[in-house]
């Protein structure tokens, strides 16, 4: 095993157990940087759910807080009330226009590496592989949904309440389930198919 990074073994030294992979090679800077990061997105995410917001959250106030957290949110989004999103990790998520997620759905950008996780290992000490996740123009995300890194929501798609999204959704579909499968997709307008 290389030498650990003074910064990696202070980390470990005060209780935090850490993946080798992603903090082994940080410097002090970085640490402090997530310092001062961390509880500022937190309150960004606080702030969404503030009831004196509630006329202006869905359309304006949750995503531009979403925003200022670095995620790429287009114009007409709309996000429901205690949505939960990747606090590090927001500037991995896309959202396009028109895009409606429901109350109580949670987006997730990463999760642990178990490609190589033995019997006897610390899962504590795997690295996480960030991914990003995008929800295409027009999609919408029902209630108490849970969307998992890597997954693209194709266009105009819609996810049942209470469903895993763990693949890709294709495109006009409806998916449902845990893992979230398409059980109906829709047909294009007559006035399209002449």
């Amino acid at each position: 095993m290389a030498k650990l990074s003074l910064t990696y073994r202070f980390l470990r030294a005060i209780g935090l157990n850490y993946s080798e992979e992603e903090y082994g090679q940080i410097g002090p800077l970085t640490v402090m940087g997530k310092l001062f990061s961390n509880p500022y997105h937190a309150l960004l995410l606080s702030m969404m759910d503030w009831v004196i917001f509630d006329p202006i959250a869905p359309r304006m106030l949750r995503p531009w807080l979403l925003r200022r957290m670095g995620a790429k949110v287009a114009k007409g989004v709309f996000i429901g009330d205690h949505c939960r999103f990747d606090q590090n990790h927001a500037d991995h998520l896309i959202l396009e226009e028109n895009v409606h997620i429901a109350s109580g759905t949670r987006i997730l950008c990463h999760l642990r590496d178990l490609t190589n996780y033995r019997i006897g290992d610390d899962y504590a000490k795997l690295p996480y592989k960030i991914k990003q996740v995008r929800l295409c123009k027009g999609s919408c995300i029902g209630m108490e949904s849970m969307v998992m890194p890597g997954v693209t929501i194709g266009e105009g798609s819609i996810v049942g309440t209470a469903s895993l999204v763990s693949k890709d959704i294709p495109a006009w579909c409806i998916a449902v389930g845990s893992p979230a499968k398409a059980v109906k997709f829709f047909a294009e307008k007559e006035s399209q198919i002449k």
